[in-house]
Formats: C-alpha cells, structure tokens, sequence
C-alpha cells in the first residue's frame, strides 16, 4: 500500500494520504484541500508539491534509535565500572547485532527535498540517499520563504 506522510502545505499539521487511488485530501486545521492522483508503481515525482529532487532513508523512528543507543551506552557503563567485562561486550556487540537486523528488515522512504512529504511503499531504486548540498538549497529556499511572508 502506498501512502504519503507530510505536513500540510499551509499550516504544517501533519498529515497521511493513501496514493492508491486518486481522492481529494482537506487538512482538518485550515480547510486546505490538495488534489492527490494515483501515482505509478516508480515514484518519478513528489506526488504532493510535483519537485523532482527526491532523496531514500530508512523509514525508521530515529527518536528510537537514539533511546536504544543511550540504554546501551549507559548499561555498558555500568557493567564495566562493575568488572562485568562479559556483559559489557555482550551489551554492545547484542545493540550492534540487533541494530543491523533492524537496519535489514526496515524499507525505505522517499523523501522530497523541498516540502519534506514521506512516500513509503515504493522502490527506491533510482533515488540516491540524502545530498547535502541539494538539502541546503532548499533549506535556504524555506528560509526566504519565511523573510518574504514577515
């Protein structure tokens, strides 16, 4: 199933949209209503703002993933000021093992770089990861955006 996560294009609520089927999304804070089309099997656009820049990462809660890493690090710690040499390796060497299972077992999104919409459910291959240079031009984009509307 094909979906989208994004923040509304005028007030940011976050929002969710299904892509299998063309249907008409309002936001439920300002009314605002957006025209979302089927998209095909390949995404070759963002189906809410039409940019062509899009970029793959892992659709993984990164909040997660930091807690897992200070729990690990913190339970090491502890049971290396213990002497517990044993337990602290097997901490570590456990959060890495189980840390790469996630990392094979969790798909991928897609994002767009300017309105920051999450497609899951689609292939990523065609899309190249995160492009830091790409990102800044549309960061600096928002913020002029942003001076322009105050």
């Amino acid at each position: 199933m094909a979906k989208v996560v994004f923040p509304c294009p005028v007030c940011d609520v976050p929002a969710q949209a299904s892509l299998d089927a063309p249907n008409d999304w309002q936001c439920s804070a300002c009314d605002h209503r957006l025209r979302l089309d089927a998209t095909p099997p390949k995404l070759p656009c963002c189906a809410i703002c039409g940019n062509l820049e899009l970029y793959k990462r892992k659709d993984f809660p990164h909040g997660f993933g930091m807690v897992l890493l200070v729990v690990a690090c913190t339970l090491s710690l502890v049971t290396y000021g213990l002497y517990q040499k044993f337990w602290t390796w097997f901490i570590l060497l456990g959060t890495a093992l189980f840390d790469g299972v996630l990392f094979a077992l969790v798909g991928d999104a897609i994002v767009c770089y300017r309105c920051n919409a999450h497609h899951k459910g689609f292939p990523s291959e065609g899309h190249e990861p995160f492009e830091l240079t790409i990102g800044e031009r549309y960061r600096q984009e928002r913020l002029r955006k942003e001076q322009f509307r105050k």
